[in-house]
């Protein structure tokens, strides 16, 4: 039978066998058993005695295959290691092996169906042992011709083996080499980092002590350049201005190592004490000379102004190394321009005032005042450039935002083309040339002289104020023989929107000319006013002339004068300028009354009223606000009028 048909008949031996021994073991037991006195013992013992006894000699067996196989894997000393195990109940050689537990093993196996059918068929084991080690030895033999047969590949693989392993010993013998190299090399690596730091450290310091010495030299030394540009070049040269301030950094250096006492500044402080002069003497010649310029007739003085500004510097370079030469010029040009803007503003007011309008109101020229032909103001002009006193026309146009800051008044011009111009143009022209050159100035000032605040100030005035008190002047003496109420109210509020145009340029230079303007407008303004008032508190209706039921003049010029005043108030109002028109609508309503009081019949009085109250309405509403106090209160009484007439319409009865 072949060896896989036999195997699982051999299966019931197993459960003797360790898991490191063979199943062919067993059948090397049995040979042996049937080749020895095995085989005459069987014969006279029982089957059962012989089966237990041929399993004990199994078990020992195995046992024995078991002890050799560890030898052969582990060595002696796995061995000798086995034999110390304590086996216990489980070693086979004691007395006290009970084979009980064994024969339910046997049994087991042999239930199976494969060893009952090996029973049965009565194999002979010591044939089927021959057979099995016949067909081993033909494996043997077998693979013996194979191993011969590749017997020339194996050589020439143990030659490649054995060179392989001579390569294999030299590169452990180069890395070796490289090893104790390398680890020479880190130590040198080491030592190298070490003074690479310290020769950073010592660049460090150098470059430090190189960065202030340097520093120091070039602070220090004195170009040929710079000696020759200071001396030679013009100062209006780009490398003239360049040198000053390599001078001036040089100056202040030298002064500051002066301080902590350095030797080298006594060897530069004479060469640098000669170019200060001597750029000090260039600088005041220039300056001076430009500030010469101003005076000459006919002259822009804003262009030398803007020369000098591309300058300044020249004038910081003064003060902080020649602060009585930079005094000098400083003195010069306030005094200057001080005369400069006089002469001019005073030339510019008296020609101007020559193109004001001929006849101007005058002391009876009131509200209250009878209109005869002598005065003639609300007939037609003789003259046609004749202006009205009560009336507004278009000369609020001069606070518009186009004419308010439009081009100023040229006088001699007007007076080639003959054109004449109320006083409140001329007010708008004269104070917008001194608004547009005050903030000019001043700027001029803070930024040459390197001045703001107080100082700046103090400038200011130094230079415009004997402008800004002639023109004071100028206003008072005006102003207190002017009775044109709507002239003076017109400059307070060109004065109030050019106060305002000031302080969006951030120039407080004029502010106090300004409040002082105003305090001399506000008080002339509301006494015009009321004298106004007490003109028409005094009027007597029987001289009024003859009278008839169409609207007064004295109603339309109130009327006229209120939708002036109450349209010019809205920008900026004012409460005492309320209140007086306030007390001149009441004094006109009560002469209203008085006035048709003089009509003989109720009918002629109550048209009269109706025609005066609607008229005033009307302009009112046209020239001023809708929801102002007048339009309100006149709006009331001519409907109180309208409602009595219609009841005495209706009613039929008499007036």
């Amino acid at each position: 039978l072949p060896v896989q048909t036999l195997r699982p008949t051999l299966c019931f031996c197993a459960p003797f066998l360790k898991s490191g021994s063979s199943s062919w073991g067993a059948l090397d037991v049995i040979e042996e058993e049937e080749t020895g006195d095995g085989a005459a013992m069987a014969a006279v013992v029982g089957p059962e005695e012989e089966r237990r006894r041929q399993q004990q000699q199994l078990l020992l067996h195995s046992h024995d295959m078991e002890e050799e196989e560890a030898v052969a894997a582990g060595g002696t000393g796995h061995s000798e290691e086995t034999l110390q195990l304590n086996l216990g109940d489980l070693d086979l050689t004691s007395d006290e092996f009970i084979l009980d537990e064994v024969d339910i093993h046997i049994q087991a196996n042999l239930e199976d169906a494969l060893v009952q059918e090996a029973l049965k068929t009565g194999v002979d084991l010591r044939q089927y042992s021959k057979q099995v080690e016949m067909e081993l030895q033909q494996i043997e033999n077998a693979s013996i011709k194979d191993y011969i047969k590749e017997s020339k590949n194996i050589a020439s693989l143990h030659t490649q083996i054995t060179a392989c392993d001579a390569v294999l010993e030299r590169m452990e013998a180069m890395l070796s080499s490289f090893q104790s190299d390398l680890s020479s090399i880190s130590c040198e690596i080491q030592t190298l980092q070490e003074q690479s730091v310290a020769m950073n450290v010592r660049l460090r310091n150098r470059q430090a002590v190189r960065g202030r010495l340097s520093q120091l030299v070039d602070e220090l030394v004195v170009p040929n350049i710079m000696i020759s540009t200071i001396l030679e070049t013009p100062v209006t040269e780009q490398g003239f201005l360049e040198q000053l301030h390599e001078l001036n950094n040089k100056i202040n250096a030298v002064k500051e190592q002066a301080f902590r006492e350095t030797m080298a500044c006594a060897d530069v402080a004479d060469i640098l004490d000669k170019l200060k002069a001597k750029a000090v003497a260039k600088i005041r010649e220039f300056i001076l000379q430009k500030i010469y310029s101003f005076r000459k007739p006919m002259t822009n003085y804003q262009i030398p102004q803007n020369a000098l500004l591309k300058y300044r510097f020249f004038y910081q370079f003064l003060l902080g190394h020649e602060r009585s030469v930079a005094k000098e010029v400083r003195d010069e040009y306030l005094e200057t321009m001080s005369k400069i803007y006089l002469s001019y503003f005073k030339s510019y007011t008296s020609r101007l005032m020559k193109v004001q309008y001929e006849e101007v109101a005058e002391k009876e020229d009131l509200m209250g005042v009878e209109d005869t032909a002598k005065k003639g103001f609300f007939s037609k002009p003789s003259l046609r450039n004749r202006n009205t006193i009560f009336t507004l026309g278009n000369r609020g146009s001069v606070i518009g935002g186009a004419e308010l800051e439009g081009p100023i008044i040229v006088p001699h011009s007007a007076q080639k083309s003959d054109v004449r111009y109320p006083f409140e143009s001329l007010f708008r022209s004269q104070h917008y040339a001194l608004l547009d050159n005050s903030c000019r100035e001043y700027l001029f000032l803070c930024d040459f002289f390197l001045v703001t605040g107080n100082p700046a100030l103090d400038l200011f005035n130094a230079v415009m104020g004997k402008t800004l008190a002639m023109f004071l002047k100028h206003m008072d003496a005006y102003v207190s023989d002017c009775y044109d109420s709507i002239a003076v109210f017109l400059s307070i509020h060109i004065v109030l929107r050019f106060k305002a145009i000031t302080a969006k340029r951030n120039v407080p230079a004029i502010d106090k000319y300004w409040d002082t303007l105003l305090e001399m407008l506000w008080p002339r303004f509301e006494h015009i006013l009321e004298l106004n008032i007490q003109s028409i508190q005094n009027t007597d209706p029987q001289k009024l002339g003859f009278l008839d039921t169409r609207p007064h003049y004295i109603t339309r010029r109130y009327a006229e004068f209120s939708s002036a005043i109450v349209s010019i108030n809205q920008t900026f109002p004012h409460d005492r300028t309320l209140t007086l028109l306030g007390q001149l609508q009441a004094e006109v309503e009560n002469l209203v009354l008085r006035v048709a009081a003089e009509f003989s019949s109720r009918k002629e009085q109550l048209i009269f009223l109706i025609n005066n109250y609607d008229m005033m309405l009307g302009v009112l509403m046209e020239r001023a606000v809708e929801e102002s106090k007048e339009v309100e209160g006149f709006q009331q009484l001519l409907n109180a009028r309208t409602q009595v007439s219609r009841s005495l319409r209706e009613g039929g009865a008499a007036p």
